[in-house]
């Protein structure tokens, strides 16, 4: 049998494998540490073997054994299920887990007798232990056996004073933490698990390596392994293997709905030997099976060290251990030792102080969601609403004027519509140019022209340009293809002789209007367009199509980039195909080249201007470091002339990687500093050649310091050449025409964000050191003071002074991986010491970490909040800012900004996945309509 139960050997047994204790006192009151005689009384716990022999386990004074238990009567382990019976309940001892009392014959007498036996070598036993228990001490500490005692008492005494308030919202947050099934999968999951168990188990049991899958724990199966085993244990199973009811037991516990029981377990699963003590190699031991099924490898490194902080903050007694209660204490009161960037609740006080939380009837729900809705958009709907009414009216003219000329009577409206198509096109790859001339863009930002066009929606009306002039090709040139060209063939000779001053004398074939010049010269533009609009969709563009060798070129970054830069074919084709119309001979009715002269001429002296400039920016690499998640971060100087602006970002390019690609980064560095930084992450075939020219030219670090390459001036080896050009605008550099700012970035999204930061606190510094030095040129003016002389005076109020209308930053950078706090800990550590005032707020959200009240991050959770209140370190991330788990309520953290700050502007700043820009924009439109305070949510593009 596959791990089934053979005959002779019981499943539930304890065959050889955990002795069984018994433990009595000799006094019926175990409370009490003398009789009334006077005499000495001892606890004594003899292990009971399977051939029936009594082994001494310990001999201990009453009155240490008072102080642990509230009994000194007979305490026996959990028997085994069918062996000894039904089983009541016992007294708990802080000795050894929760017992249960047998009626087995067999216990029973023994207990008898030696309850019986027990006074009278008693006096014996304590002579004994006292010999033995003082040569131990004396060994092991160094210190009398009243040492002992008074550690014993204290630990006695702190025990009382931590007695837990078991009040009803006591209760409920102890309901919510130490879950082993997260609340959304225990509710109705026995199905589920049971359909596991069916599709798993083999011959109708379970095996242990399956059990992870089985309850839902794929991801940290090590944790779900060493759970069985705790509970293995606790039922003294021996066998590898459990059927479906021992299965449904197990479930029923580990989804109990008592925190008392869940606790149970959870110390068991760290009190390997099942003494009901836990010692600093038992807490070890959990801390890294905890870390490793949270991905945090580092914490797994020092596991010794917060082992050992643990210990000395619940065994200030220095007896080597600590009880289930000192756990118990430390996890329902951590909140005691969390006094650092508590994360945003949801109150009913936030509601009641500022949002509007009346009912509104559905007519005024729909008018004030339809002006919302206009003023956070309606830059863009104007703009949207020009351009397509424009289209619409060339399309309607050009219809027109086709429509009254003779060709209609023998190509019917195909003509129409094929030229009415053709003169939005002409429209459309003019303007397709200007949101991609990005000086032009960035100048205009700083333009009242900000204040009614949508300059941060550049790209997307780049991509929706694109998108009109494919609908464009496919009315036009399709119309040609499949209609006019067959009509104008299928046309008699008096129908045709009136056209013959435009296709020749005699009517032309098929194949002959097809290899013209305006034939041929739009099949080249199609196809040229079909290539780059295909390669830049986000399939091709971000590598989600595999395709075989030698096509898997054909997708990436670079396909894209090259792809992309056929529009100079495009463009000459074009021009070429509008001085050969079949219809208009008249040179001043052709005019496509009207439509382009302007867009082609200003985005040309662009890349002039990138061109001459790139090369006077002359840059030197002072510092290159590569990170955890394939993050390459560059310090370089920064040019005389080169300003910037927070927020901003700059175009680079390695020539040893590629000669011709220029691609975007966010400026990390803020513009009070004497450098210029950028961090890469490795995302594309470009950014991986990157960070492995740099891997080669790096040195390895110098002992003592992180697991990092680097390199800096100082290196032997010639670091790769960099080129840079910009700066060039983007939504965040607008940040200061805002009260409040709330900056959200997800993984490498954080790097426009660090500037802001950095650039806010040294602007909030810079106006304090102002403030100081005009209070200092004001002498002091009053009765018996001296006069203030009128050039002082002029002096101080003539003197600029620069207003910030930010008061507030709030900053939620959420990532997958404990590596990336690398990335800016100088930086965050900086602004958490620098930040005096609290302008600041810092949150960061590792998402592999498992929300706060699960089991497998329960001691996570502890341990972080007791590091940081001794240390002022976070375990996790490694700064001063504390790191929550899982991923942040953002319907909570807006509402809890509005209630703090009601009646102010608040921008909303986003760099990450689009999925969660869509889940942001949708609340700061639901709040905008209940509160007074006004959100503004910003994406940015590249």
């Amino acid at each position: 049998m596959r791990g089934g139960a053979s005959a002779g050997h019981p499943r539930w047994g304890s065959a050889g494998t955990t002795p069984r204790s018994l433990s009595t006192g000799s006094s019926p009151r175990g409370s009490e540490p003398a009789s009334e005689d006077g005499e000495e009384l001892v606890e004594v716990t003899l292990d009971l073997q399977d051939d029936d022999t009594i082994v001494l386990r310990s001999v201990e004074p009453a009155a240490a054994a008072a102080l642990g238990s509230g009994s000194g009567a007979l305490r026996l382990p959990v028997p085994a299920r069918g062996e000894l019976g039904d089983c009541g309940a016992s007294s708990s001892s802080s000795r050894s887990p929760s017992m249960r009392r047998t009626s087995s014959y067999r216990l029973l007498q023994l207990s008898q007798e030696l309850m019986a036996g027990a006074r009278h070598f008693s006096h014996d036993l304590t002579r004994r232990f006292s010999r033995s228990h003082s040569h131990s001490r004396d060994e092991a500490h160094q210190q009398p056996s009243s040492g002992i005692e008074s550690a014993l008492a204290a630990r006695a005494a702190r025990r009382q004073r931590a007695q837990l308030d078991r009040t009803r919202s006591g209760a409920h947050r102890a309901l919510r933490g130490l879950r082993f099934i997260s609340s959304n999968k225990a509710s109705n999951a026995w199905r589920e698990v049971q359909a596991n168990f069916d599709r798993l188990a083999r011959d109708g049991y379970l095996s242990r390596s399956d059990f992870a899958e089985c309850i839902g724990m794929t991801e940290s199966k090590e944790f779900a392994v060493e759970l069985f085993d705790t509970l293995s244990r606790r039922r003294q199973m021996k066998l590898d293997t459990i059927s479906k009811e021992e299965l449904r037991e197990i479930w029923q516990q580990i989804t109990d709905n008592s925190f008392d029981s869940r606790l149970q377990i959870f110390f068991d699963m760290v009190d390997k030997n099942a003494d009901g003590r836990i010692g600093e190699a038992e807490v070890k031991e959990i801390i890294m099976l905890s870390a490793s099924a949270n991905k945090l490898s580092r914490l797994k490194e020092q596991a010794e060290e917060y082992a050992a902080l643990i210990m000395e903050e619940l065994d200030p007694e220095e007896l080597g251990y600590i009880e289930l209660w000192q756990l118990e204490t430390l996890l329902l009161q951590k909140d005691t030792y969390v006094n650092y960037s508590q994360a945003l609740s949801y109150t009913s006080q936030a509601l009641s102080q500022n949002l509007a939380l009346r009912k509104k009837g559905s007519i005024r729900k729909i008018g004030n969601s339809l002006i919302y809705y206009l003023e956070d958009n309606w830059k863009r709907l104007w703009v949207l609403a020009l351009w397509i009414g424009i289209m619409a009216g060339l399309f309607t003219w050009k219809f027109i004027q086709y429509r009254e000329r003779y060709v209609f009577k023998v190509m019917g409206y195909c003509v129409t519509t094929a030229k009415g198509a053709a003169e939005t096109l002409k429209l459309n790859m003019a303007i397709i140019l200007l949101p991609v001339c990005r000086n032009t863009i960035t100048w205009l930002r700083n333009t009242r022209a900000a204040r009614v066009l949508p300059f941060d929606d550049n790209i997307n009306f780049h991509k929706t340009i694109a998108a009109a002039i494919v609908v464009g090709v496919i009315l036009h040139a399709g119309n040609h293809l499949v209609c006019d060209f067959p009509r104008l063939i299928r046309s008699s000779e008096e129908m045709y002789a009136p056209l013959g001053i435009y296709f020749g004398e005699t009517k032309p074939t098929y194949l002959a209007l097809i290899k013209g010049v305006e034939g041929v010269t739009g099949i080249i533009m199609v196809v040229c367009m079909i290539i780059a609009f295909t390669l830049a969709t986000r399939w091709f563009r971000r590598s989600l199509v595999k395709l075989p060798k030698p096509f898997d070129k054909l997708t990436g970054f670079n396909a894209f980039w090259y792809s992309h830069h056929l529009f100079a074919i495009v463009y000459v084709a074009l021009i070429v195909h509008g001085q050969f119309l079949y219809l208009i001979r008249v040179w001043y009715r052709k005019s496509t080249w009207m439509y382009l002269a302007v867009p082609v001429c200003l985005y040309l002296g662009e890349r002039i201007l990138r061109f001459f400039r790139s090369g006077s920016y002359a840059v030197r690499l002072l510092k290159v470091a590569i990170y955890p998640g394939n993050v390459l971060t560059l310090q370089m100087t920064k040019p005389a002339t080169f300003r910037y602006k927070s927020g901003q970002y700059m175009f680079v390019q390695c020539p040893a990687v590629s000669p011709f690609e220029w691609h975007p980064f966010s400026i990390t560095s803020a513009p009070g500093d004497e450098y210029l930084s950028i961090h890469v992450r490795q995302l594309g075939d470009w950014t991986r050649e990157l960070k492995r020219v740099f891997s080669a030219a790096c040195e390895p670090p110098v002992s003592g310091k992180s697991g990092l390459l680097r390199a800096d001036e100082t290196t032997k080896k010639t670091l790769p050449k960099l080129l840079i050009d910009g700066p060039y605008g983007s939504p965040a550099q607008d940040y200061g025409k805002y009260d409040v700012l709330l900056l959200v970035g997800l993984g490498i999204g954080a790097t426009p964000f660090i500037s802001i930061l950095k650039d806010l606190l040294n602007n909030i510094i810079k106006m304090e050191e102002e403030e100081d030095t005009s209070t200092d040129l004001y002498p002091p003016i009053g009765r018996n003071k001296p006069h203030v002389d009128l050039g002082t005076l002029m002096r101080v109020t003539t003197r600029p002074r620069k207003v910030l209308k930010t008061t507030n930053a709030y900053f939620y950078w959420v990532t997958r991986e404990q590596g990336s706090f690398d990335w800016f800990k100088g930086v965050m550590n900086e602004i958490a010491d620098m930040d005096q005032r609290n302008i600041i707020e810092m949150h960061n959200y590792l998402t592999s970490v498992y929300e706060e009240g699960d089991a497998r991050s329960a001691l996570i959770t502890m341990l972080q909040a007791l590091n940081h209140a001794k240390n002022g370190v976070d375990v996790v991330s490694g700064t001063k800012v504390r790191t929550h788990f899982a991923r942040p309520n953002w319907k909570k953290v807006l509402a809890k900004i509005a209630s703090k700050h009601p009646y102010a502007k608040i921008g909303v700043f986003y760099c990450g996945a689009p999925v969660l820009a869509q889940e942001l924009a949708k609340l700061c439109h639901e709040f905008n309509g209940k509160c007074t305070t006004k959100f503004e949510f910003h994406k940015e593009y590249f």
